[in-house]
């Protein structure tokens, strides 16, 4: 085989190597190529990968920002004003006083609290609270990004337990500002929130405020405590500025949970085991020392000192002796400030009176008001004449007792005549027995306490009848068959004067007389213009003018009542509160006279004349007796009024008054027990020695010297004894009278009215035979000429 000229044999090759060089640096080549290939691929998807990284990071970063827009974007920011009442809203103690200013009693509150100033608060509190709840308080504005985030965190993955994240200044918006739920939204707005605060006021403000406004758990006495001045007293019986390095540092360590923490129990016994507490007192010291608040050697004494020998000793809660009195002011002073809430609202008295929702929902607005706002709430209640019904009540009231297992009940009040002012009451015999206001919450029949004020007052004011007009007692029965009753008889088949009619409270004729009014006036018009509050249908029950009412009335009612009679006819509405100021000194209340003439001055004052024989010689007599036993000079005041026995004897009343006040009675069981027909007479006498009892405490309201006159305008009219009418002649009925020079008598009647004169039908009541037997029971039965002097009946 022949070879190409080029060709060498390998053994002539002297380097065996050189044919495969090439070979070698080629996979040299291809290992760094990929290498570098690799490399190269490598840094670019690293740097895709921290491209892409910071793109979704600052994507979440957009979003979250974004989020956290939206979470605030309806925050409402308010500013500094509005911000500073916001922080330092705290429910300031209110307080009720009595006329001369003296005090009846604070208004409770589910927490005390007093607010004090920076500078009554020792450092040690607040170096132990800001070492505690926000070490970085005095370098921050409001929150901590990393404790938001280390918080954030925690609530995301649920690791690392409870983490806080809320500086002071946030706690404090969390409080005064938000609600305590949890949730982002209410996050974000006490971020934003507390930002605003940093801005408005200085570090010292925010920490005042906080330590104001704070719960501080228990006191002594079992009380909810808040603030820093009540927790020093209430557990150390030191104020806040006065406390040492462990009760401060005790004390900055309650809020964190107050009541787990406190030394005492709701009844204000001391707990068995004081470890916890004790335990979160060392831990505030700790951090006090970690802060270099303190320095070791404070640490550890502190450390080690005894604080339970400091805790106060515990006490009863204290003792609710004001009683009716505080509920009543109470209930009053929100009753009289309700307006300022509903109508700010757009709401008429109107609105209110038709709803009871809206009624309890204001009252409740204006007691929290009340309650929360530091108000000074002075009333028109005597101290002296107050205590004295008080004591007398207690002296005498085993006057009222009848033998039987339970107690008899009383309400009463004291009014003066021309303003309506209430000098006091009686809400009840015991008011750790019975917390039931019978002055001015109890609705009772009045029994025939309400004649002069439904019938007699609006006959004569309105003309039917005077003084001396005749009523009939014929028997008489109602219109569903029932016989009408009087408690002394069951009819005198004869005529009675209303002088007469109303000294002895006699039935029958003051259920013709108002069957008769009803067709000529609405005496609803005068009840409501005295504000008593009773149904639209009750003025139709032919028995509401012996009391016959469903609604009853309440011992106020017809104490105010009684005192428009004493007042020449004008009512003024019974008044407690006089007026109502702020923390500031402001008044936000203050009553007003609005005068309501209810009944003519003329009509007023014949009532008065009448209601004077009541006491002298009718029905009420044993109770100017009773006073005379007790002082003659009071019983001499010139003194009127009424008697009063609801059906089946449930109820007794006596209500009279002089020139210038109106003294009331009412007893009764709450059960409605009967009582015995005797315990009329008992009502007087405990009336009476109620009655002298404050008599000797202030005699100068009584005005025992005044004397109830007749107004000029009464118009005095010479009448016929036996008709109570004019003299005149007719011939009716085969009677042939001529009752000139007739024995006659003086009827008083109202301004503007007259007597008419005599007829047949002389009266008001009886059937044409009632009055044939009358008429001839007067003339004689041979002739039929005029008897000259009246048969006595």
């Amino acid at each position: 085989m022949t070879q190409p000229n080029n060709y060498e044999p390998l053994e002539n090759n002297n380097n065996e190597n050189k044919p495969i060089e090439p070979e070698k640096e080629k996979k040299k080549l291809n290992i760094s190529f990929s290498f570098n290939v690799v490399y190269r691929v490598f840094r670019s998807l690293l740097f895709l990968g921290v491209l892409i990284a910071a793109a979704i990071g600052f994507l979440g970063l957009g979003v979250g920002i974004g989020y956290f827009a939206s979470l605030v974007s309806d925050v409402e920011v308010p500013g500094k004003e509005e911000l500073s009442q916001k922080i330092n809203d705290v429910e300031q103690q209110s307080k009720i006083l009595y006329s001369n200013d003296d005090l009846v009693s604070v208004i409770k509150s589910d927490l005390i609290r007093t607010s004090v100033k920076s500078d009554n608060i020792s450092p040690l509190v607040k170096k132990a609270l800001v070492s505690t709840e926000d070490e970085n308080f005095y370098d921050h504005k409001g929150i901590v990004p990393k404790a938001i985030a280390r918080a954030t965190l925690s609530d995301v993955t649920g690791l690392g337990g409870s983490s806080g994240g809320s500086t002071i200044t946030q706690q404090l918006i969390k409080q005064q500002v938000l609600t305590s739920e949890t949730s982002y939204k209410r996050k974000a707005s006490e971020i934003v929130l507390a930002a605003r605060t940093e801005k408005f006021f200085s570090k010292e403000e925010i920490l005042n405020a906080y330590l104001n406004v704070s719960p501080f758990g228990r006191n002594n006495q079992g009380e909810n405590i808040a603030g820093i001045e009540e927790a020093a007293l209430g557990i150390f019986n030191v104020h806040a500025k006065d406390v040492s390095l462990p009760q401060a540092a005790f004390l900055a360590g309650l809020p964190q949970s107050p009541i787990e923490y406190s030394p005492y129990t709701n009844t204000g016994e001391f707990k068995k085991d004081f470890k916890l507490g004790l335990n979160r007192k060392n831990d505030v010291l700790f951090n006090m020392y970690r802060e270099k608040m303190i320095n070791e050697k404070e640490y550890e004494e502190a450390k080690k000192y005894d604080l339970t020998k400091d805790f106060k000793q515990p006490e009863p809660p204290k003792s609710d002796d004001s009683g009716f009195l505080y509920n009543y002011l109470y209930d009053e002073a929100a009753r009289v400030t309700m307006p300022i809430y509903y109508e700010r609202d757009g709401l008429t008295d109107k609105d209110i009176a038709e709803s009871n929702e809206l009624e309890k929902k204001y009252q409740e607005i204006a007691k929290r008001e009340l309650r929360q706002n530091g108000y000074t709430i002075k009333s028109s209640i005597d101290k002296d004449i107050h205590n004295a019904m008080q004591e007398a009540t207690q002296q005498y009231g085993y006057i009222l007792d009848d033998g039987r297992d339970k107690l008899l009940e009383t309400g009463g009040v004291l009014m003066d005549n021309k303003t309506g002012r209430i000098y006091g009451f009686i809400g009840g015999r015991n008011y750790a027995q019975s917390q039931y206001n019978h002055a001015f919450t109890m609705r009772r029949s009045p029994g025939s306490t309400i004649k002069p004020l439904i019938a007699y007052a609006p006959a004569i004011d309105t003309g039917l009848i005077g003084s001396e007009s005749k009523l009939s007692d014929f028997p008489k029965k109602y219109s569903d068959g029932t016989v009408i009753n009087n408690y002394s008889d069951k009819g005198s088949s004869t005529f009675k004067s209303a002088r007469e009619a109303l000294k002895w409270s006699l039935n029958i004729p003051v259920v013709n007389l108002y069957g008769e009014l009803g067709k000529q006036t609405n005496v609803k018009e005068y009840f409501d213009k005295m504000n008593i509050g009773l149904d639209n249908d009750e003025y139709s029950f032919e028995s509401i003018p012996l009391g016959g009412t469903h609604n009853g009335m309440t011992v106020n009612e017809g104490t105010a009542a009684y005192a428009t009679l004493a007042n020449k006819g004008v009512y003024n509405e019974g008044f407690a509160i006089e007026k109502i100021t702020d923390n500031n000194g402001k008044v936000i209340y203050e009553h007003e006279a609005h005068p309501v003439e209810v009944f003519k001055p003329s009509t007023a004052s014949i009532m008065n004349d009448m209601m004077r024989d009541v006491l002298k010689s009718g029905t009420g007599q044993p109770a100017k007796d009773a006073l005379y036993s007790q002082s003659a000079t009071l019983a001499n005041a010139d003194w009127v009024g009424k008697t009063g026995t609801s059906e089946l004897q449930k109820d007794y009343w006596f209500i009279a008054s002089t020139p210038s006040v109106t003294m009331s009675n009412w007893i009764g069981y709450d059960d409605n027990t009967l009582m015995y027909d005797t315990w009329n007479k008992q009502n007087m006498i405990f009336w009476a020695n109620v009655t002298n009892y404050v008599y000797q405490r202030n005699p100068d309201i009584f005005g025992v010297n005044e004397k109830f006159s007749l107004d000029s305008g009464v118009n005095k009219q010479k009448v016929v004894e036996f008709t109570g009418e004019k003299e005149s002649s007719f011939n009716t009925e085969g009677y042939s009278m001529n009752l000139r020079g007739s024995k006659t008598e003086t009827s008083l009647y109202s301004a503007g009215n007259n007597a008419p004169d005599s007829s047949f039908r002389f009266g008001i009541g009886g059937t044409d035979d009632n009055y044939k037997s009358a008429w001839n029971s007067y003339i004689r039965p041979a002739n039929k000429t005029p008897q000259k002097y009246n048969k006595r009946r």
